[in-house]
């Protein structure tokens, strides 16, 4: 309990901006209501004069219809008055866009001048000149190598390139050179009478 109530409120989003805006949208809209409803009574009255003037009631028509024109008037201003309302929400809406884009780049900057301190334009041109020296030291070494081989150890390594390439030799057998002696078949008869004792035996 004590904590729900200790409980620090987060800071409200809403801006002093956003305040503004909105009741700047209220009187807006409660002038177009105020719009809307004048404009239904003016035409109302309209008829009524037209109604009057029919009834010979010439003095009241006239009476109904400057009523109208001033109220006629007080729309006019209502419509003024809308438009400004309305420009006001425009600039201010577009003032809190500038905003945002002002603190973007404030962000952004802020960013660049950390990074330009962490690695300053001396580190830079050291970093540039070490690795000129890196590549400038492989290139001497690669000409001393090269001028070292003779014909001979080059051939050698590319042989031994190709060994590595094509995986190890495997050592085969020689063929042998004699020729082979044939071993004569057995005759037919001495054959079968060595199967026969055999047959025997299987059928006992």
């Amino acid at each position: 309990m004590g904590n729900v109530f200790g409980r620090k409120s987060r800071p409200s989003r809403v801006t002093d901006q956003d305040k503004a805006i909105l009741q700047l949208k209220q009187q807006r809209d409660k002038l177009k209501q105020y719009q809307k409803r004048i404009t239904s009574q003016l035409e109302k009255e309209r008829l009524l004069a037209k109604q009057l003037l029919k009834d010979g009631k010439k003095e009241k028509a006239l009476l109904l219809l400057k009523k109208k024109r001033y109220q006629d008037q007080l729309l006019d201003k209502t419509e003024n008055q809308l438009s400004n309302l309305e420009r006001m929400v425009q600039d201010i809406e577009f003032m809190q866009i500038e905003m945002k884009v002002i603190e973007g780049l404030k962000v952004g900057n802020d960013c660049l001048k950390s990074m330009h301190e962490i690695m300053s334009i001396e580190d830079v041109e050291r970093i540039l000149d070490e690795t000129q020296e890196s590549i400038e030291y492989q290139r001497q070494i690669d000409e001393m190598l090269a001028g070292a081989l003779t014909q001979e150890d080059e051939d050698a390594v590319l042989a031994e390139l190709e060994s590595i390439t094509q995986g190890d030799d495997v050592a085969l057998p020689e063929v042998p050179t004699e020729p082979i002696l044939e071993v004569p078949e057995a005759e037919p008869e001495r054959r079968e009478a060595k199967n026969k004792p055999d047959r025997e035996m299987l059928a006992a």
